[in-house]
């Protein structure tokens, strides 16, 4: 079913906290939300069976949510994950190069998912999209930068003849004040969810069960969530 609403949204979903976060953002505020994801050949695939069990998991927290949270599309984005080696996406260690990102950055990545992710909204009547992209926990990545979102959501304007906005909510935001937004969007009753089903950990681990949830507890990626929940908790 399409919409031409504008209070429909597409929300980039990646299976992690961040995206999660967005999503129930997007759901409490839109009256239809559909999601992409993308398989880009990344190591830590298990964050694309997490999709899935946060999708139902969200639905059932909140009726209306449930109404209001359409159809999931996983595009296919291998070849461009072979292209843009990473630690992400290939046997590479986990450590600062020599430019001072990352080897887990994954060149112009949120840049392609983007464009994409703007073409199916076109296709299907959607009036924005929506990332989990935040600058204020910078990780190394120069494409989650609000300035690059801007440059990039001019871009897609007007290459698409149609205004096409990327709403960033989590971009000014700590991890702790994520963990917060959680809180605020859908209670304790959230929070476990996105600790028990979501997927961060950089190297895939969901044998490691800690009190923020799953995940090696040392890549960049854990580490960061383990303070941000840290610094939540202390705060409550």
């Amino acid at each position: 079913m399409k919409t031409n609403t504008p209070s429909s949204a597409l929300v980039l979903f990646s299976g992690g906290q961040d995206s999660a976060t967005v999503l129930a953002w997007a759901l409490a505020r839109f009256a239809r939300v559909e999601t992409i994801g993308f398989d880009y050949g990344q190591s830590h695939e298990v964050e694309l069976e997490a999709r899935q069990r946060l999708r139902a998991g969200l639905t059932d927290l909140d009726a209306d949510w449930a109404g209001r949270l359409g159809p999931d599309h996983v595009v296919d984005l291998s070849g461009y994950g072979a292209l843009a080696e990473s630690a992400l996406t290939a046997e590479m260690e986990i450590a600062w190069r020599e430019d001072g990102l990352p080897t887990t950055f994954v060149p112009g990545r949120n840049l392609v998912f983007l464009t994409v992710a703007s073409a199916l909204a076109y296709r299907r009547g959607m009036r924005r999209l929506a990332g989990g992209m935040c600058e204020t926990d910078f990780s190394g990545y120069p494409d989650c930068r609000r300035e690059t979102i801007d440059a990039t959501e001019q871009v897609l304007t007007l290459g698409l003849q149609r205004d096409m906005p990327i709403d960033t909510p989590l971009m000014q935001l700590t991890k702790a004040q994520t963990w917060a937004l959680a809180d605020e969007l859908g209670g304790q009753e959230l929070v476990d969810l996105i600790v028990e089903l979501s997927h961060t950990c950089y190297r895939g681990d969901r044998g490691q069960r800690h009190d923020w949830g799953y995940g090696c507890g040392d890549c960049p990626a854990c580490e960061l969530r383990q303070r941000g929940w840290h610094d939540w908790r202390a705060g409550k």
